[in-house]
């Protein structure tokens, strides 16, 4: 079971609410996950070791907060907040929307048939006009740490890189290449090595190490290049030191290159939906277009909401109570949207339990609909790109 690292004054900022650390863990064990322990930043550092010297200002209280396994969305503060806010009915769930660049100005990843033999899936997406801090960069790398060692299986599924777009231009090229072809100064690097160079200047970081096996024995590695043939990152490895990000970064571009296309379009989708909401325009990112040997593209992401459709009995079995309207008003608590809406879900659903046909009905312009009728007697469930263990 995941668990999660957050300070608590910035948490209680992100509800809008300050709780006392009992009221807070009442509001976890409701919600579905577990305070675990109390304590404080500096501890924490001792205890990961990333730090020497822990500096007295080291001293904010930290929540550690088990989750479930398959809820990525829970990984980090913001997506806690967001999931704790929407269940408290505080807010909705955000609308995420994807953009594609007009003609000319798209960003585009083009695969060669050789990556192939080692990982042959990359998926993209550009987050513009963010707006990092110090904690929301950390959250940021740390996000991507727990993705890898979750989702990802320590990178052999999934493997994501981040680079400061203003450093690089497109199109991108992901290839795979004999080791010794691929040349670049790694990052936080200012020598430039190849492919089998760095495997041997790696065999000692006590990071790095664990992923090297992935890749070594095989006659080609995975490298993404920009136009300018500068190396973005080597797969699953490292990023290259020319594109790393900072906190003046504003517009990140993200890949995910992997051996399993389901599992980076989660991790995409995860790590849009988290820090989107820093962007110059909340809840959006810019599309790329993924063009493969064969000549089919692909755009990603793919934010829109899918729908899951749920019987009536089934849900009045399992839910708190058999009243009609409770479905509903359960699923809005826990990020789903029962399609139309709060109120006109409530609506449709004692005239559905009448066992007569329900006309379409919606509250706003942009909640989806919802359809319950006496012949299948069901509940149509919108499910946003956050909540990938909502499972069809």
């Amino acid at each position: 079971m995941p668990t999660v690292t957050v300070g608590r004054d910035a948490l209680m900022a992100a509800l809008g609410e300050t709780y006392d650390d009992k009221s807070f863990e009442d509001l976890c064990f409701e919600f579905g996950v577990e305070l675990d322990d109390i304590t404080s930043e500096a501890v924490v550092m001792r205890k990961e070791k990333t730090s020497e010297k822990v500096e007295t200002e080291a001293l904010e209280v930290v929540y550690k907060i088990d989750i479930s396994a398959n809820r990525y969305d829970l990984l980090c503060l913001e997506g806690l907040a967001l999931a704790l806010n929407v269940f408290r009915k505080k807010i909705e769930t955000p609308n995420f929307r994807s953009i594609r660049p007009p003609p000319g100005q798209e960003h585009v990843i083009r695969v060669s048939p050789q990556t192939a033999q080692i990982r042959p899936y990359v998926v993209g997406c550009v987050l513009k006009g963010l707006k990092f801090d110090s904690r929301r960069y950390n959250s940021f790398i740390d996000l991507q740490d727990k993705l890898h060692e979750n989702i990802c299986r320590r990178r052999t599924l999934v493997a994501i890189g981040t680079h400061d777009l203003d450093t690089i231009s497109g199109p991108f090229t992901y290839e795979a290449l004999p080791p010794t072809d691929i040349v670049f100064a790694p990052l936080n690097q200012e020598k430039t090595m190849n492919g089998a160079e760095l495997m041997e200047f790696y065999e000692k970081d006590q990071k790095l190490k664990a992923y090297l096996h992935i890749i070594r024995n095989s006659p080609v590695y995975p490298v993404i290049y920009d136009s300018k043939r500068t190396v973005l990152s080597l797969p699953p490895i490292i990023n290259g030191d020319h594109s790393k990000i900072s906190m003046e970064t504003k517009n990140v571009f993200i890949e995910c290159t992997a051996t399993d296309p389901m599992r980076a379009k989660i991790v995409l989708d995860t790590m849009v939906s988290m820090f989107s909401g820093y962007c110059e325009e909340p809840f959006t990112c810019e599309d790329v277009k993924v063009i493969y040997p064969d000549g089919n593209e692909q755009w990603y992401p793919d934010l829109k909401p899918h729908v899951v459709t749920a019987g009536v009995d089934y849900i009045n079995r399992i839910g708190e109570s058999p009243a009609p309207p409770s479905p509903c008003a359960l699923t809005w608590n826990v990020s789903w949207r029962g399609s139309g809406g709060r109120e006109a879900d409530r609506a449709s659903w004692s005239h559905a339990d009448q066992g007569e046909a329900v006309e379409s009905a919606s509250v706003k312009a942009d909640v989806l609909k919802a359809e319950l009728d006496k012949s299948n007697n069901s509940l149509n469930c919108v499910i946003p790109p956050t909540r990938h263990d909502v499972l069809q």
